[in-house]
This record gives structure tokens, C-alpha cells and sequence, in this order.
């Protein structure tokens, strides 16, 4: 049975940075799509960054240039280092693995305010 677990949330000022982590047990992790997700109060649950089993990555424009997407296989592991955070990007964030199927891990909140 797949399970992710996310943690690195919490509260920062603007303009600071956060590490978000997941990891994932009960799957071959190399093989799985893993993105991170977010949604807002009163938002859809929006993409934000993803990394292929071959490592290539998309983002979110609005995260282009400030987060980074990454994976380590070795750990089952996947990290989003959020920089430069601001106000909007207040949010729980979720962990998403994608292979027939999706599976989430529960969020970890991330606030961004002074």
C-alpha cells in the first residue's frame, strides 16, 4: 500500500525559504511521477512542481525561478525548497505520487506571512 508523509511546513516571513519533504513507502519509487500540490482556503488544489521518474521537472509559473523540485531514490524521498516565499503562496501543500493511479499524502501546512 502506497503512503506518503509530508513535513517541513510552517509559518515564515515573506522573502524567507522553507524545505518541504516527502516520503514515500510501499511502492518502486523510481518508477512513480511525484509532484507537489497546494491548495489555498477557498482555492481548487493546484499543480506546482513535478519530477519524472527521468527527472525532468515542470512548474507552476507562479513558483518558476523561486522553487525547486527534487527526488532521491535511494531515501524514496522528494523535496520542494520553496524561496523567496510570499503571501500567496500560503497553503497546505500536498505530495502526489502518479502511476495508474494517485495516491496523497495528508499536507503540511505552509503560511507566509510578517
Amino acid at each position: 500500500q502506497v503512503h506518503l508523509v509530508e513535513s517541513g511546513g510552517g509559518l515564515v516571513q515573506p522573502g524567507g525559504s522553507l524545505r518541504l519533504s516527502c516520503a514515500a513507502s510501499g511502492i518502486i519509487f523510481s518508477i512513480y511521477h511525484m509532484s507537489w500540490y497546494r491548495q489555498a482556503p477557498g482555492k481548487q488544489r493546484e499543480l506546482v512542481a513535478a519530477i519524472a521518474s527521468g527527472y525532468s521537472t515542470n512548474y507552476a509559473d507562479s513558483v518558476k525561478g523561486r522553487f525547486t523540485i527534487s527526488r532521491d531514490n535511494t531515501k524514496n524521498m522528494v523535496y520542494l525548497q520553496m524561496n523567496s516565499l510570499k503571501p500567496e503562496d500560503t497553503a497546505v501543500y500536498y505530495c502526489n505520487a502518479h502511476r495508474l493511479g494517485d495516491t496523497w499524502g495528508q499536507g503540511t501546512q505552509v503560511t507566509v506571512s510578517s
